[in-house]
């Protein structure tokens, strides 16, 4: 019988039985290191607007969370400028949306938005 890519170590007993998608989520999720590390991530972007503020938040966005530092995105020099001076307060209320103290630093980045070409 053919095997699914990452399925062949399984140790579990299969079984034609139905088993709430909760379930299956939750196991993904603590055995597979991949799917728990998006996240905290997605967790910071659903709230952006709460750790940047209203204005922040429609220019920058939360990229990734990888080893302490958390990645943010900005359209523009200045704006990348500005989240430099906040880092410290982002990092601050970045960890309060989370819950834990896993931001230690913030880098930011700039990703130029890209204009409609004709």
């Amino acid at each position: 019988m053919p095997h699914s890519k990452g399925f062949r170590g399984r140790r579990d007993r299969r079984t034609n039985d139905p088993t709430p998608l909760g379930d299956v989520l939750d196991g993904l999720l603590q055995r597979e290191e991949v799917f728990a590390r998006g996240l905290p991530i997605a967790t910071l972007a659903d709230g952006w607007r709460g750790v940047v503020g209203e204005r922040l938040a429609g220019k920058t966005a939360p990229v990734s969370l990888d080893a302490g530092v958390l990645v943010v995105s900005a359209p523009s020099g200045p704006w990348g400028v500005q989240l430099g001076f906040l880092a410290e307060e982002i990092r601050r209320k970045a960890n309060e949306a989370l819950g834990s103290e896993d931001v230690r630093r913030v880098r930011v980045v700039i990703r130029q938005e890209q204009q409609n070409r004709r």
